[in-house]
């Protein structure tokens, strides 16, 4: 009985922690007002700087949603897993971590926070001490620390060149660096990309998220998927946007390896997915692929498919972070990992299994759903993209062939969920839905879903005003 209400008192610590820190990043998201805070001065030009803006308050939203869902759910899930505090610990670590990059206000405090997301994270992943854990986490530790030092060049370079690290829609590099475009600023960008974009698990280097979102615990995997991908993509839009500027790289070879780095990892991350028998790592392989969804809008710098980027932005965290917490209730309940264990899942839990459907609908990108949006934005800003040649038909082209993969490799569970075949005998089903704790929040991330796809007007106009404003 002691130990129950120990538990029971960490779990009600860890959430009145939790919902504190989300008011209090609401508050300053949304109703603080125009804020900056400079808390550290490093150099004489250069300081710790925190400060709210449009987009800080689009991903300190899809941050607390996604965070408060898998805390909830974790509660159940982590008595299977057992070192509830050290999960916890770094979980509430890792959470202002990333708060604390949303709210960057320059270039040097996103990339100290990017370092501490790497730091808080990587525990997390090696949560449960095996080998294969202790092996992922280690891997993802060596791709961020590669992809942090390509990114920290980029930044000497930018600090040498611009006029200043703070950030700026439309971006702050001198107008005779944007007129002469010199090699070694071109390459920056390159690599501070490339850098950024392997915690996005971009091709080349995006081996580690396959590698580690399988063994982590499943409420780890959900927002290491949904959310800590996202702070590559923060770290991209950030310096490309705010810092570099769009009409420095736009018609550069930058620009061109870009969108080739990015829909390569679209395809090849869909293809994978749709070959791989877990279902963890199936899904893990989609994230390659969908989070390349947004880059490849970024990269074509035009404000329609940055709007469908940013509008992306949400939808992916909001599926990715419920299909990551629905495989780990049948690895827990079910004790079952491989697609093909799967059949007749949906007699046993038809709730579950009808969750699972919307969200895959949502990810595959059909209506009435969040993904429909994203994905017609993305495909329309890339048709209407002028100065990209055969990109702007080619964009769309494999975006469409990831969906049917999408479709392909998510769909056939439902099917066999709901509809398992002769050979199956229903006599021997019970129900067995999973705790309510467990459910409750994968049923809201499917409702979400749908609904921000029926009403999408909001957070359309919400992205498609940072879109304008940067370009």
């Amino acid at each position: 009985m002691e130990v129950v209400s120990n538990k029971r008192q960490l779990h009600i610590g860890v959430m009145i922690t939790l919902l504190v820190m989300i008011v209090i990043s609401l508050w300053l998201a949304f109703f603080a007002g125009d804020w900056e805070f400079e808390c550290i001065r490093l150099l004489d030009d250069v300081s710790l700087v925190f400060k709210v803006d449009e987009v800080s308050g689009l991903f300190i939203a899809i941050l607390d949603i996604a965070w408060i869902c898998a805390g909830i759910y974790s509660f159940v899930y982590m008595k299977h897993e057992g070192k509830e505090e050290r999960f916890y610990a770094f979980y509430l670590i890792a959470y202002l971590a990333l708060a604390a990059m949303d709210f960057a206000g320059n270039l040097v405090t996103m990339y100290m926070c990017f370092e501490l997301v790497t730091l808080s994270t990587f525990p997390l992943v090696m949560h449960s001490g095996s080998r294969e854990s202790i092996m992922a986490s280690l891997k993802y530790l060596l791709y961020s620390m590669c992809g942090a030092y390509m990114a920290l060049f980029g930044i000497f370079v930018l600090y040498r060149y611009s006029d200043s690290i703070t950030f700026a829609a439309g971006g702050t590099l001198s107008a005779e660096v944007v007129s002469e475009k010199p090699f070694v600023v071109l390459l920056a960008v390159f690599l501070m990309v490339i850098g950024f974009g392997v915690k996005c698990g971009m091709f080349p280097l995006h081996s580690w998220l396959t590698a580690a979102h399988p063994v982590a615990p499943s409420p780890a995997s959900a927002v290491l998927s949904a959310l800590i991908v996202k702070a590559g993509v923060l770290g991209i839009f950030r310096s490309v946007f705010y810092i570099v500027g769009a009409e420095t790289i736009r018609g550069t070879w930058v620009q061109y390896a870009w969108m080739i780095l990015t829909l390569m990892t679209v395809f090849m991350g869909s293809m994978l997915a749709f070959r791989e028998q877990i279902l963890k790592k199936r899904l893990a392989y989609s994230t390659v692929s969908q989070v390349s969804y947004i880059l490849f809008g970024f990269a074509t710098l035009d404000s329609t498919a940055v709007t469908g980027s940013l509008l992306h932005v949400v939808y992916h965290a909001i599926i990715k972070s419920g299909l990551f917490l629905i495989a780990g209730v049948f690895l827990v309940n079910c004790n079952k990992r491989r697609v093909g264990e799967l059949v007749g899942i949906g007699k046993e839990m038809p709730v579950l299994l009808w969750s699972y459907t919307f969200l895959s609908l949502g990810l595959i990108g059909i209506p009435p759903t969040g993904g429909f949006i994203s994905k017609w934005y993305l495909a329309v800003g890339s048709l209407e993209t002028s100065g990209i040649g055969a990109f702007r038909w080619v964009g769309p082209m494999i975006l469409l062939i990831s969906a049917l993969l999408t479709a392909g490799y998510l769909l056939p569970i439902t099917m066999r969920g709901f509809f398992p075949g002769d050979g199956f005998d229903e006599t021997k089903v019970k129900r067995k839905e999973p705790d309510k704790q467990m459910l409750l929040p994968i049923v809201a991330l499917a409702a979400l879903t749908v609904l921000l796809g029926v009403f999408p007007n909001f957070v359309i106009d919400y992205a498609s005003a940072i879109a304008k404003t940067i370009l």
